[in-house]
Parts: C-alpha cells; structure tokens; sequence
C-alpha cells in the first residue's frame, strides 16, 4: 500500500507564493513520474506540471515561468513552488505518483488534495 500526504495549500492574495509539498510512503519499489493536477468545480482535472524520474519537466501554459515543480528522489517528495497566484489559479491541486510495488508492478496514487485560494 502506498500512501502520499500533500501539505501546503491556503489563502493568498494575487501576486502572493505557495509551496506545495507530497511526499509518498509505503511499499516503494521505484517512482517514476510526478505531478500536479487541479480541480475547479464543474470541470474536470487538469494537468498542471508534471516530472519524470530523470528530471525532464513539463507544465501547462497558463503557469510556465510561475509555477516550478520538482523533487527529492531521497525523501519520495514531490513539490510544486507556484508564484505569481493569479485568481484564476484557485482551485484544489492534486498530487499524483506513478510506483511501482515491484519490479512488474505499477500503479498511479492521488493525494487527499489540498485547496489553494488566491483572493484579495
């Protein structure tokens, strides 16, 4: 069973800075990619950035050169460093880890999702 914990999500004014942290744990073989997602309500989970086990990055356009995503392969913990807020980035963002269990065996987590506000 693999479990992952985010932490970080709360109120901001626009312009303001959240970091936000998942670190997986449980029964880890190998994780491979990472990511970030976000939800508004009525509209489905959209992919935010997202990064390989080598390090490659990839974001969506309404957050490059914002929002910067990386990892610490040592601790399983992925984070997502999001400058910049703009209103339109509230949401609930979702973490979400590729692992494998065992050599053969691979399987995609969710995080418990944690709520970004960007208000004045």
């Amino acid at each position: 069973q693999v479990q992952l914990v985010e932490s970080g999500g709360g109120l901001v004014q626009p312009g303001g800075s959240l970091r936000l942290s998942c670190a997986a744990s449980g029964s880890i073989f190998r994780i491979g990619t990472m990511g970030w997602y976000r939800q508004v309500p009525g509209k489905q989970r959209a992919l935010v950035a997202g990064i390989t086990n080598a390090g490659t990055t990839n974001y969506a356009d309404s957050v490059k050169g914002r929002f910067t995503i990386a990892r610490d392969n040592a601790k399983n913990t992925v984070y997502f460093q999001m400058n910049s807020l703009k209103p339109e980035d509230t949401a609930v963002y979702y973490c979400n880890v590729n692992v494998a269990t065992s050599r053969t065996s691979w399987s995609s987590y969710w995080g418990q999702g944690t709520q970004v506000t960007v208000s004045s």
